[in-house]
């Protein structure tokens, strides 16, 4: 009897990289419905294009430069995640680095 080889851990990684990034993406959509808040067609828009591509490519990103091995996401399209989160949960945004918000 044959006997199947061992899973390759980089390619559980990836899958594990590729289901999180779907399920955050999801989230994000949901929170943001059940809170009434609306998002800007931009917005929509992006959730709705990285969605597509991870579930096509694996990935949101083409340029191997732009995310680390394995990762579903770029570290843009993650920061941009983040804030639409965030605006969804109702939270104010948060101050980008060198700028502050006068209160």
């Amino acid at each position: 009897m044959k006997r199947k080889p061992p899973p390759n851990p980089f390619e559980a990684q990836r899958k594990a990289a590729q289901r999180a990034a779907l399920n955050a993406l999801r989230r994000a959509r949901r929170t943001a419905e059940k809170a009434g808040v609306s998002l800007s067609e931009w917005e929509g828009e992006f959730l709705d294009s990285v969605s597509e591509r991870v579930k096509t490519h694996g990935r949101a990103f083409g340029d191997p430069e732009l995310g680390a091995p394995g990762q579903a996401l770029s570290a843009m399209q993650g920061r941009k995640l983040k804030e639409i989160a965030a605006k969804a949960k109702g939270e104010p945004p948060k101050p980008r680095w060198g700028r502050r918000l006068k209160s």
